[in-house]
């Protein structure tokens, strides 16, 4: 006997957001490694300066020097792992099912 506008904000909307902030923080985490991706082939920006550009210019010293190319590998690893961190941690906080508990 509800109206639609309070059976979506207190039914649909609760449990359909986890789900939509998983998927976008996991999608952000995509685009950086798709960039980082793109970019150490060389299909990127050349003035742009990503951490894809930088592992890619420096693969060639990668035996002389190992810093150049660990360092951002490091960098998107870490900043990937933070984001799905973040999303899971939103997750958690507003998943009705685990509110209950």
């Amino acid at each position: 006997g509800a109206r639609d506008g309070r059976i979506m904000r207190r039914v649909i909307l609760p449990n359909a957001l986890p789900p939509l902030i998983v998927s976008a923080t996991l999608t952000v985490g995509v685009a950086i490694l798709f960039e980082a991706g793109l970019s150490f082939l060389g299909l990127g920006d050349p003035n742009t300066m990503s951490w894809g550009l930088m592992i890619g210019a420096n693969r060639v010293y990668i035996l002389d020097a190992w810093w150049p190319v660990t360092f951002p590998g490091l960098a998107i690893f870490l900043s990937v792992l933070a984001i799905s961190l973040v999303g899971d941690g939103l997750n958690d906080a507003f998943n009705p099912k685990l509110r209950q508990r």
